[in-house]
């Protein structure tokens, strides 16, 4: 069976592949989920959030993970999974799922900031400190789950928590293991966070046939679950 290692986005954990995974599952994809560091199980009132790293993101990846490993990131997940495919041996391949591609020397904050359109001020909460923010509440249904069933909101609301800015903020050069590994796109043309446009940008250099379109908002893997694990299955195909 194909090993898929799904890595959720922004302020997000394992929890939000529970449709996808049943899904895959019946295509023959054996995926596996982890909860990046201060998020999930991970997440505790006495968890540092300002003291967790990019680097450390990318380790909590790679543990995950052997050569035949296929690693899927969502949304912010897009820099942890690169900077993952730069240690150690070449993995089998990744996807981005309406994700940030890191452009050399940029933060994805920077990237965020470069986007033509900016989709999220005023609809984020900085913590006291400085060191997180959460999407704020009256906005977080319409920006990431327009699509979804009444069901899929009532579970992912309240499980929404905290996300650390310091790995956010911090610049990453993709190295050449990285390049050398195959990738996929899964662009979603009715995203409210990452502009369709720019994710199209992001990849315009790829290879046509490694892009691919959902007409989805940004989490597919609820409003979508069955069509989101038809396209990844044919994307693994070939890797």
């Amino acid at each position: 069976m194909t090993d898929l290692l799904l890595v959720h986005g922004s302020c997000h954990g394992a929890w939000c592949w529970r449709d996808l995974i049943p899904a895959l599952t019946e295509r023959g994809i054996s995926a596996r989920t982890l909860d990046l560091p201060g998020h999930g199980a991970d997440q505790t009132e006495t968890t540092d959030l300002a003291a967790i790293s990019l680097e450390d993101t990318a380790k909590a990846i790679r543990a995950h993970t052997s050569a035949e490993t296929i690693v899927l990131g969502h949304s912010w997940g897009g820099y942890p999974i690169t900077a993952a495919a730069d240690l150690g041996e070449q993995l089998r391949g990744l996807i981005y799922l309406c994700a940030y591609v890191p452009k050399p020397g940029l933060s994805m904050i920077d990237m965020r900031k470069a986007s033509p359109r900016q989709t999220l001020t005023g609809k984020t909460r900085k913590s006291p400190d400085g060191a997180s923010y959460r999407f704020a509440s009256e906005f977080a249904a319409d920006l990431l789950y327009h699509d979804c069933s009444a069901e899929v909101v009532d579970y992912a609301l309240p499980r929404l928590c905290a996300q650390a800015i310091t790995p956010q903020d911090t610049p990453y050069h993709p190295g050449t293991t990285w390049a050398e590994t195959p990738k996929a796109y899964i662009r979603c043309t009715q995203d409210r966070v990452i502009p369709p446009e720019y994710q199209a940008q992001m990849v315009a250099d790829w290879h046509p046939e490694t892009v691919h379109a959902l007409a989805r908002s940004h989490s597919p893997f609820f409003s979508a679950p069955q069509e989101l694990a038809g396209l990844i299955a044919t994307i693994t195909k070939d890797m």
